[in-house]
C-alpha cells in the first residue's frame, strides 16, 4: 500500500518509487472487478474478501459520500460481518488509503492502452469505457477532493490523486517524444479530469470521445515521432 504521507512524491509530483509502473503491473488483476457490481450483494469467495471490502468501501463513498465511510456501511455493502473490515485494515483512515489506491489502480491505466508505447493514439483510448465499466473509482476519487475542502488533513489524499495522475501522463507524453515539463502535463491532465467528470455527472460519452481526439491532435505536433497519416 502507498504510504500517502512518507514523501514518497518529490516537488514536481513525480514519484520516485514507480507507483505508476506499480499500479499499471497490479492492474492486471484490479480491472476485473468491477465497483458498481458490487452492489449485487453476493458473499465474498475464499480470497476475494479484501477485493470485495475495497470495491464496497469505492461504492460507499461514490453513492453516498465520505462521511458515510463506516466498517458497519461497507460490511453492509459487501455482505459480510463488520468484524472482517476491522480485520482487514485496523482503521479507518487504513481503509481510505487501501480503497484510494484501488480506485487509482482501478483508472490510472487508462491513460495510455499501450503503456510506455508512445503511441498517441494509445493515449486515453481507455477513458470513456473506463468511466462506463467503473464510474463508482471516479466518482470516489472526486468525492474525496470535494470533502478535503472541508477537511485539510484529506489534502494529503488528494494530492497523491493528482500525482499519481500526473506521473502516469508525464511518462506516456515522454514515451512519445513529447517534452512533459510540468505545465503541459498540468494543463493536458486538468483537460482528461474536466472531460472525465463531466462524462461522470451527464454520462455523456459521445461527447467524450471527439474531444479526446481533438487533445491527441493537439499533441501531435509536439512529438518527436512522426505525425500519423490521414
Amino acid at each position: 500500500m502507498a504510504n500517502w504521507s512518507s514523501g514518497q512524491f518529490d516537488a514536481d509530483g513525480r514519484d520516485r518509487t514507480g507507483a505508476y509502473r506499480r499500479l499499471i503491473e497490479d492492474r492486471g488483476d484490479m480491472t476485473g472487478t468491477q465497483t458498481a457490481a458490487v452492489t449485487a450483494r453476493s458473499a465474498p469467495g475464499y480470497g476475494e474478501g479484501r477485493q470485495a471490502l475495497l470495491a464496497a468501501a469505492v461504492h460507499v463513498v461514490a453513492t453516498r459520500g465520505l462521511r458515510h465511510l463506516t466498517y458497519r456501511s461497507v460490511a453492509q455493502q459487501a455482505n459480510v460481518a463488520h468484524g472482517l473490515v476491522a480485520h482487514h485494515f485496523g482503521t479507518r483512515d487504513a481503509l481510505l488509503a487501501a480503497a484510494l489506491e484501488f480506485s487509482l489502480a482501478n483508472s490510472v491505466g487508462s491513460i495510455s492502452t499501450e503503456p510506455g508505447s508512445g503511441d498517441l493514439d494509445a493515449l486515453f483510448a481507455g477513458v470513456v469505457d473506463m468511466v462506463r465499466a467503473n464510474p463508482d473509482d471516479q466518482a470516489f476519487q472526486y468525492e474525496l477532493i470535494l470533502e478535503a475542502r472541508r477537511r485539510p488533513e484529506l489534502r494529503p489524499q488528494v494530492e497523491q490523486v493528482y500525482a499519481t495522475y500526473r506521473e502516469a501522463l508525464r511518462s506516456e507524453l515522454q514515451a512519445a517524444g513529447v517534452e512533459a515539463d510540468d505545465a503541459l502535463v498540468h494543463l493536458v491532465f486538468a483537460a482528461v479530469d474536466g472531460l472525465v467528470f463531466q462524462q461522470v455527472c451527464l454520462d455523456e460519452p459521445a461527447l467524450t470521445l471527439p474531444s479526446l481526439e481533438r487533445l491527441r491532435d493537439l499533441l501531435r505536433p509536439l512529438s518527436g515521432r512522426s505525425v500519423r497519416a490521414d
